[in-house]
Order: C-alpha cells, then sequence, then structure tokens
C-alpha cells in the first residue's frame, strides 16, 4: 500500500494519475462486494450451525423420550414378571398344601388299614374261640362286617361329595349368568304419559285454542289425547296413556305449527299424515331392533310386528328394547352352555310379538304369537320357544327353556319395570275396551289420566236421546264392573256433516 501512495505521489503531476484513480474507483468496490460475501458466507454458516445445533437437540430429545418409554415399558413388563412369579408362588403354596393334605389322607388311610387289620385278627380269633366257627366261617361273617362299615362311611363320603358338586355348580351357573346379564344389557327408558311441545311464541297458544276453543276440541276429538295448554310459557303438553296415539298427536300439533293454518279440516288431514309418518316410525323400529339382534331372514309383515312394540310397554318397560335384550341373553346363555345360540336368539327376539297383534289374534300373548309365527314359516323350534315362555305348552327343548330364563333375567333384574304404570295403563285400556262394546260407538279416549272417556258415536245409528242413554249405561257398566279411585266422567260426542263440492264451470 505504501508503494501504490508513492507511485500515485511520483505520477501527481502527470497524465498517470487519472489512470491510478480509475484503477482505485474499480477496486474499492470489488473489494467491498469480497467483505459483503464473506459476511453472507458467515451468516449462512451461523445458520447452518444453528440449524444442526436445533437438529442435535431434537435427535437428543427424541432420543431421551424414547429411552423414558423403553424403561416404562421396561418397568410395566417387570411388575407383570413380579405378579407371574407372586401368583407362580401362590399355586406352588396351594399345591404343597393340597399334597401335604394327601399325604395326611394317606397316613390316616394306612392307619385305618392297620386299625382294621387288627380288628379283623382279634375278631378272628373272638369269633373261632367263642363260637367254635371255622376259619372260612369267620372270615365271611368278618367280611359281612367290613362290608356294612365301609357302606357307611362310602354313603357319608358321596353325601358331601355330592353337596360340594352342588354348590359348586351353583357358584358357577351365578357367575356365568352375571356375566352374560353384563354383557347382554340394555338401557332402558321408563316411558312416560306426557309429551310436551314447544311453541314458537304465546300467540300459538290462542291459535290452537282457536274461537271459542273450536280448534283444540277438533284436535283432542280426532287425535283422542288431552291437548293441555295453560300459564306455562310457550308449551303444550299432550296426554294420553296410548304411546302411538301420542306419538300422532305429537307430530300433528308440530305440523300444524309448520303449516300455520290450524283449523279442524286441516287437524284432520295432517292426523292422516301424521299416521302414516308413525307407521314408517314403526317399520324402521322393526329394522332396527333385527339388527341390534343381529337377527336376519325376518319377514316384513314380521318386522312391521315387531316395530309396534316400540310403542308398547310392560310394567314400564318397553317391550321391544326387552324383546333385544332377551334375545341377547338368550345367545349368550346359549353360547356358554353349547347348545343352538342362533334359534336362542332369534326367538328370544320374537317371543314378545304376541303383544303387538290385532283383536283377530284371541288368547295368550305366548300362544297367539306362536300362531302368527307359524304363518311367517318359522321353524319349530321358534314357535316351541315362543309359545312356551309362559309355560302355556311345555318346554321340551333346552332352547325354549334358556327363552323363559332369559325372559325372567330381563324382566327381574333391578331399573327394567315398574308395575305401577303398567297397572295404570291396564285400566285405561280396559275402560276404552268396555266403551266400544256398545253399539254405535266408532271409537272411544281415556282420556284426564283416566278421570273421563269420550264416546265418538255414529250420528246416523244414535241420536240425542240415545246419546244420553249411552251415557248414562257406560256410566252403570264402569260402576259395576271396574274398581276405580274417584269419579269418571262419561262423554259422548255426536257430530254430523254436510259435505258438498264447488265445481269450476272453466274449460281447458
Amino acid at each position: 500500500m505504501t508503494q501504490l501512495a508513492q507511485a500515485i505521489a511520483a505520477a501527481a503531476g502527470t497524465g498517470t494519475f487519472v489512470v491510478i484513480a480509475l484503477y482505485l474507483g474499480l477496486i474499492r468496490p470489488a473489494r467491498a462486494a469480497v467483505d459483503q460475501e464473506r459476511r453472507d458466507l458467515k451468516e449462512r454458516a451461523d445458520r447452518t450451525l444453528n440449524d444442526a445445533r436445533a437438529d442435535a437437540e431434537r435427535i437428543v430429545r427424541v432420543a431421551n423420550e424414547e429411552i423414558r418409554e423403553r424403561q416404562a415399558n421396561q418397568k410395566r413388563d417387570e411388575l407383570r414378571l413380579e405378579q407371574k412369579e407372586t401368583q407362580l408362588e401362590e399355586r406352588r403354596l396351594k399345591l404343597e398344601s393340597q399334597e401335604e393334605g394327601l399325604l395326611k389322607e394317606q397316613r390316616a388311610a394306612l392307619e385305618r388299614e392297620e386299625s382294621i387289620d387288627r380288628r379283623s385278627r382279634a375278631i378272628e380269633e373272638e369269633i373261632q374261640r367263642v363260637a367254635g366257627l371255622s376259619a372260612a366261617e369267620a372270615k365271611g361273617v368278618y367280611l359281612a362286617q367290613i362290608e356294612a362299615e365301609f357302606h357307611e362311611i362310602g354313603m357319608k363320603k358321596a353325601k358331601e361329595a355330592e353337596l360340594r358338586a352342588v354348590t359348586e355348580i351353583e357358584r358357577k351357573a351365578k357367575k356365568v349368568v352375571l356375566d352374560v346379564i353384563q354383557r347382554s344389557v340394555v338401557d332402558y327408558v321408563t316411558e312416560a304419559t306426557l309429551a310436551v311441545v314447544e311453541l314458537p311464541s304465546e300467540d300459538m297458544k290462542g291459535r290452537i285454542i282457536g274461537r271459542e276453543g273450536r280448534n283444540i276440541r277438533a284436535f283432542e276429538q280426532v287425535t283422542g289425547v288431552d291437548l293441555i295448554i295453560d300459564e306455562t310459557p310457550e308449551a303444550a303438553v299432550i296426554s294420553s296413556f296410548d304411546p302411538v296415539r301420542r306419538e300422532t298427536a305429537r307430530l300433528t300439533l308440530m305440523n300444524l305449527m309448520l303449516d300455520g293454518r290450524i283449523h279442524p279440516v286441516r287437524i284432520e288431514e295432517l292426523y292422516e299424515k301424521a299416521q302414516t309418518e308413525v307407521s314408517r316410525m314403526i317399520l324402521e323400529a322393526g329394522e332396527r331392533a333385527a339388527e341390534r339382534a343381529n337377527v336376519s331372514g325376518l319377514t316384513a309383515k314380521t318386522i312391521e310386528t315387531m316395530g309396534r312394540l316400540r310403542f308398547r310397554t310392560s310394567y314400564a318397560q318397553n317391550v321391544l328394547d326387552h324383546s333385544v335384550e332377551v334375545a341377547r341373553l338368550a345367545e349368550n346363555l346359549a353360547f356358554e352352555l353349547g347348545l343352538n345360540a342362533e334359534l336362542a336368539k332369534r326367538a328370544g327376539l320374537l317371543h314378545d310379538i304376541g303383544k303387538a297383534l290385532g283383536p283377530e289374534f284371541e288368547g295368550p300373548h305366548a300362544l297367539t304369537g306362536m300362531e302368527f309365527l307359524r304363518t311367517q314359516g318359522e321353524k319349530d323350534g321358534i314357535l316351541l320357544a315362543v309359545g312356551a315362555h309362559h309355560n302355556d305348552i311345555e318346554p321340551t327343548s333346552a332352547e325354549a327353556v334358556l327363552v323363559i330364563v332369559a325372559d325372567t333375567i330381563s324382566a327381574a333384574r333391578p331399573g327394567a319395570r315398574r308395575e305401577n304404570l303398567e297397572n295404570y295403563l291396564k285400566r285405561l285400556t280396559s275402560l276404552e275396551a268396555l266403551a266400544n262394546d256398545f253399539p254405535g260407538v266408532e271409537r272411544s279416549y281415556a282420556v284426564q289420566a283416566g278421570r273421563e272417556v269420550r264416546l265418538i258415536v255414529r250420528p246416523e245409528e244414535i241420536d240425542d236421546l240415545g246419546a244420553s242413554r249411552l251415557a248414562s249405561a257406560v256410566a252403570q257398566r264402569i260402576e259395576t264392573e271396574m274398581d276405580y279411585p274417584g269419579q269418571i266422567k262419561i262423554t259422548v260426542i255426536r257430530e254430523r256433516r254436510a259435505v258438498n263440492y264447488a265445481k269450476s264451470k272453466q274449460k281447458g
């Protein structure tokens, strides 16, 4: 650099200075670029080093986690080995205890044998001495005595063994039943007699009631339920003991609110649509029950009839859920006992189908269900199990007995049934059946928790005076044939309608 300065100084007075200045102007940028490149290289090197350090830390962290996981697995393996060693030690001690017991019994048997030998010799000598018997005769007497003695000992041992066997069998049977119940249990929802429908606004209450209560009367008459509209904000209550009727009324009311046109004619139209929808729900319930029980090959009529059990209860236990649970219980019990699990499962699902049949099938539901399934082509083993599950016929197969056991378990386990509701439903059903027996009655509904019976009569058969007589006759028969608390109101509804149609005269 010093030489360069001297050269510049020497050329300062000449034109060479210009050349040197230009030279310096080129070198300085180049040197700056080199410095910049060095800085960039250093930054990249620093970044690469930092990345390498981060990767190294991540690798160390992962390695530490793997080490901890392996240590945890090793601890679990050690714990399992300790448990197995403990179990083996317990088994060894148990075997040693049994071996000691066998040795004691063996020694006792040897002692008894020696005692018997001594006694036999003493008896033989005494008999020969006293009776003057020969050795053969004394041997016969001795053998008779020994036989009598050992017979008594054998009877005691056999009785003890029988008692131990019965106790062990009962213990194992209880364990099997409890295991099967735990695997097969079905959750139940207690059936109620009320359905609450939320209203979009308070104004909807007035529209549902209608002018002078026209709409609410038409709704109750068509659906056969009680529609309760009180001070509860934005809510209406549908009351009926019949689940099918209650669900149909609920759907009708929901559709009325969505449609917005609330009047008696529209109520009837939407009620018919709701009935169609409930029929679809019944079919879906039957198909879903067959899937839950894993039973296939049922006819369409059988599936539809099973779906009706969705709306049937027995002591507040839903009959369709009960049937699925019986199918599972019967199947698992059959597996445990080595019986025909498919037959037991199918019979368990179908055992209560008679409860869904109409009045054309008369008799106990077990027998009516058996006859219905016979028309659907079910096999004899299924028919026997269904018909015998309440011992109406003799259960001559093991699978039929399993269905009885599974039905009893499902009904008897805690939380499955509630008797009060069943008695209440039976009373309301009896009220309606009694009212329907009278001539001229088209249909009847028990409402107000059984405190009122509404009879809808055919106007062409019963006049106004006949309606009054019918109310008195029904009341008298209820007083004679039924037990009930308080009093029951009899309401006879006689309605005559005149219908015509206006036809358009426009053509095309």
